[in-house]
């Protein structure tokens, strides 16, 4: 397994790490995702780490805590051997102090994921979306107290704008705090928006990606094809609306260039669909998930090998949209494509 600097920062993480949103899954949209018991999701992480893989991503809002808790006693008598990423951020309730990261919400929320993971320290700590109610120098110096405690080793964000982003890391740099060293993002084949802005800042500011739903929302697991309905057990038909969205015909022209793709590597359009991403300017780690054992296999089954420069070439072409403005003359216009030409 290839291990990869995490951002700006001494964190080596592996290139594939595990989405632990399918353990102990409960309601519409993480119980259709799975729901791994604690034997079960033992089982899994004993494979990721045969495979070298051992960065653990949770949340506090997957399955109510659920997720955490069955993780924590997953991983219990090898806390030294893994990675826990964890986010909150998230209403996990309906009162005023359920929600945002404000300075008394960020730490009780960190308590608890300690209690529910049975640890004391979270590897890496991300925001899970943007507080726009909790003033940046309150949110950075109650991270620098965390990370001060022991508590938590990194910070990172998650589904952050751009233009908030920056302004926490430049108040970071203001007041001597812990920047951010993390952006956990949707990046696929099938939703390539990360690359126009949120990659050149990653580049630009030392934040390494963590990538969430590779593939595309299940979208890209080989079981959806031109003229082919989505499979009965498909989790799509609970989850598609929680999804980002992708027209239909954009959908089976990548579809179409990864069978063509898997036709000369023999490897499966997942692996050859993750394979893609590993090779992205910013990409620390992507996160696979699974819901049993076949899955992982095959998911793991991405590395160790590389796409060629004619197959990504395919796969570019097939998967590229224009940018909206202001990226779109940079594309377009050769003078503004000189000003500032493209990462990939």
């Amino acid at each position: 397994m290839e291990f990869r600097q995490l951002g700006a920062s001494g964190l080596r993480v592996p290139v594939l790490s595990f989405g632990a949103g399918t353990f102990g899954g409960s309601g519409p949209l993480f119980g259709a995702w799975g729901n791994s018991d604690v034997d079960e999701a033992r089982r899994l992480i004993d494979i990721c780490l045969e495979a070298g893989v051992n960065l653990f991503d949770t949340a506090d809002v997957y399955s109510d805590g659920a997720s955490e808790r069955v993780l924590g006693q997953a991983v219990k008598g090898r806390r030294d051997q893994v990675l826990i990423s964890t986010k909150t951020g998230l209403p996990t309730g309906d009162g005023p102090a359920d929600w945002g990261v404000s300075r008394a919400r960020l730490i009780r929320a960190v308590e608890d994921a300690l209690r529910r993971l049975d640890t004391d320290h979270i590897d890496l700590l991300q925001l899970h979306a943007y507080d726009a109610s909790t003033p940046v120098e309150e949110l950075l110096a109650t991270l620098d107290g965390l990370v001060a405690s022991g508590k938590v080793r990194y910070t990172g964000v998650s589904n952050y704008p751009g233009w908030a982003l920056m302004k926490a890391q430049a108040a970071a740099d203001r007041h001597g705090r812990t920047r951010f060293v993390a952006h956990q993002v949707y990046y696929s084949l099938i939703g390539r928006a990360y690359e126009a802005d949120l990659m050149p800042l990653g580049v630009d500011q030392g934040l390494g990606a963590l990538v969430w739903s590779p593939l595309g929302w299940g979208r890209l697991t080989g079981n959806i094809r031109r003229d082919t309905p989505i499979p009965q057990g498909s989790r799509l038909h609970q989850t598609a609306a929680f999804a980002p969205p992708v027209e239909d015909e954009h959908l089976y022209r990548v579809v179409d260039a990864l069978d063509a793709v898997a036709a000369e590597t023999g490897k499966t359009v997942p692996q050859i669909a993750l394979n893609w991403l590993l090779r992205r300017p910013t990409v620390a780690s992507v996160i696979i998930g699974a819901r049993n054992e076949a899955q992982l296999r095959q998911n793991l089954g991405a590395v160790g090998w590389s796409l060629t420069p004619d197959q990504v070439a395919v796969l570019d072409a097939a998967s590229d949209v224009l940018p909206p403005y202001p990226h779109t003359p940079y594309r377009q216009q050769a003078g503004f494509a000189r000003l500032n030409p493209p990462l990939v």
